[in-house]
């Protein structure tokens, strides 16, 4: 996999997801990060995730890699060269309990195996993915499925929001959001991550 420097997220980003998890739309983008070591590669592996801190829950999302330093005013057809489908996956009832007491979600959002990643694939252009769509396969049963199209915040305004107050240099990634299907994980489930009909990754989950 190319070398990933900083790994930010976007939450809230599809109007479905919010209502299915009873949240409220925010004005502007909402960020949080993982660190790099919550990195694995969807390539048929089995991947440990904690069975003992509650429900673990899948989110699929486009990911794109910034290829060039941000500068203001640049594009997403400027700054990304690559892509990929990701799993964000993240421990529910740790990242509800830290909503109530208003602290950062890192805890439900860092562990290890958190931030799984299809192979990067050439990003053919923010008019082309609005034209796509991506989607989960869980045990064989279709449970998500998206379009760029349907972002609160598109691509755009993503990158000129982080680029803006966090900085965004070559090789940090974002995962955009997530549509609505989210859901629980079990021990021995087998995902598969598709961009358009073809399958770009695959994992099975072990809980232990």
């Amino acid at each position: 996999m190319t070398e990933i420097k900083n790994i930010f997220c976007i939450g809230r980003n599809y109007e479905e997801h919010i209502k299915e998890l009873h949240n409220k739309k925010s004005e502007r983008p909402v960020v949080f990060s993982k660190p790099t070591h919550a990195l694995a590669v969807a390539d048929g592996s089995i991947y440990d995730l904690p069975a003992n801190q509650g429900a673990i829950h899948y989110e699929t999302e486009i990911v794109i890699k910034i290829a060039r330093d941000f500068e203001k005013g640049k594009t997403a057809d400027q700054l990304v060269d690559e892509m990929a489908i990701g799993l964000d996956l993240t421990l529910r009832d740790i990242q509800s309990e830290l909503k109530q007491q208003g602290h950062p979600w890192l805890l439900a959002k860092g562990f290890p195996n958190s931030a799984i990643l299809s192979e990067f694939f050439a990003f053919p252009g923010v008019e082309a993915c609005k034209r796509a769509v991506f989607s989960l396969q869980l045990n064989g049963e279709k449970v998500q499925e998206g379009c760029m199209v349907d972002m609160i915040f598109d691509l755009n305004e993503q990158i000129d929001y982080i680029g803006t107050h966090f900085g965004l240099k070559k090789g940090d990634i974002i995962f955009t959001g997530t549509p609505s299907g989210v859901g629980p994980l079990k021990d021995g489930d087998q995902l598969l991550l598709q961009w358009k009909n073809e399958e770009v990754g695959s994992c099975t989950v072990h809980l232990a």
